[in-house]
């Protein structure tokens, strides 16, 4: 019996297993609801033909409980083994299947990461995705609060790891949390620790005072009439996001190097994804997806020097990598954070030389085949 299956699991699972479509042709298998003590599971397992040489890289989504209302899209991504559980964490705009898991070559650091050994898993967090959207955001958006802020994305992750932990016979979880899914990671590891085995920041800010040119202070993110405090109309409670804005800061990075530095079909399929993860994108036009505006008002305070979350509370192993061309993250914010992880047992800082933002997209060479080996030697076996 699976673990998703024991009894006292009262979380809401419904199980997809799914290949890539352009790999298959598919023949459908529905199983009805099955109930097993308080556990409710519902499968819908889509087997193919040609899946059965890759099934390595099927993907099979779960709906997990979070708060009351709130229902999270958590993808386990390859061969499911019942060890070494990885959960990848996406930032601040694209959801998790854009962020890790593209049905290209290359494309996909949750796949890859699989082929390591990993149980690889995905989430989105409230807002973004597959997961359940805040009610505001079914409104035209406004200059109101910034929804989904750090507090609700730490709740939304804790349940997303409980889940992964029964699957996993109790294991402890190793995050792996990009942008600002890493401040998340971090945050939520000063809470829970002892569920983890490793916690992985992969150009993630944590506390600074040198200025940051995107997002920091003099920026649009700083209210003009009150220095040093965020701004609700830069981003309002959520914002949209069209194709030629997905690709902007990437482009913007890399110049003149954007056709050497990556493969002209992961950033289509980036594209495509992040476009795809909101079923209202066709909507609009030009299509666009929502994205909550939470985690830029976070993102503000830790450029402008405010600590949100004391590292010195983790006590799990810690990796933080880092672009040396990442517009996100700065030196400070790594300096400091190793300087204050002083009752985690391991800790590794690594900065890439050449890398971007978006080196988990890019070819092996500028940052990408670094990034999986030093996940897959830091994380415990």
């Amino acid at each position: 019996m699976p673990p998703s299956m024991w009894p006292g699991n009262n979380r809401l699972a419904v199980a997809r297993t799914v290949v890539p479509p352009a790999r298959c042709f598919p023949l459908m298998l529905i199983l009805p609801f099955l109930q097993i003590g308080k556990a409710t599971v519902k499968a819908l397992l889509i087997v193919t033909a040609s899946a059965l040489p890759l099934a390595g890289l099927a993907s099979q989504q779960f709906d997990v409980s979070s708060a009351p209302g709130i229902t999270l899209a958590v993808t386990e991504v390859g061969q499911h083994h019942g060890k070494r559980p990885l959960l990848l964490v996406h930032g601040a705009r694209v959801s998790s299947k854009p962020s890790f898991d593209l049905p290209v070559p290359g494309g996909s650091l949750a796949a890859d990461l699989a082929k390591r050994g990993f149980d690889v898993y995905t989430l989105d967090v409230r807002g973004y995705g597959a997961s359940t959207r805040p009610a505001e955001m079914s409104l035209a958006p406004t200059t109101g609060a910034a929804l989904v802020r750090t507090n609700a994305a730490v709740e939304d992750i804790d349940a997303a790891v409980d889940y992964v932990r029964r699957r996993s016979g109790g294991a402890k979880v190793a995050l792996l949390g990009w942008a600002t899914g890493g401040q998340w990671v971090g945050h939520y590891a000063t809470l829970h620790s002892p569920k983890l085995s490793a916690v992985i920041m992969l150009n993630s800010l944590y506390r600074g005072t040198s200025p940051h040119p995107l997002i920091g202070r003099g920026t649009a993110m700083e209210d003009k009439q009150h220095p040093g405090a965020y701004s609700n109309a830069a981003c309002g409670n959520y914002r949209l996001t069209d194709a030629a804005s997905i690709l902007g800061p990437w482009d913007r990075t890399l110049g003149e190097e954007k056709n050497r530095a990556r493969d002209p079909a992961v950033a289509k399929a980036y594209v495509d994804a992040a476009l795809d993860s909101d079923a209202t994108s066709s909507q609009r036009e030009p299509r666009s997806f929502r994205a909550p505006c939470g985690a830029m008002e976070d993102s503000f305070y830790l450029a402008t020097g405010r600590q949100l979350w004391d590292a010195s509370l983790i006590t799990a192993p810690v990796l933080a990598i880092a672009g040396e061309k990442d517009f996100w993250s700065r030196p400070e914010d790594m300096q400091n954070l190793q300087a204050d992880l002083v009752h985690s047992p391991a800790v590794r800082m690594v900065r890439i030389p050449n890398a971007t933002h978006f080196l988990h997209l890019e070819w092996p060479a500028r940052g990408r085949a670094q990034l999986i080996d030093e996940v897959d030697g830091f994380v415990p076996r």
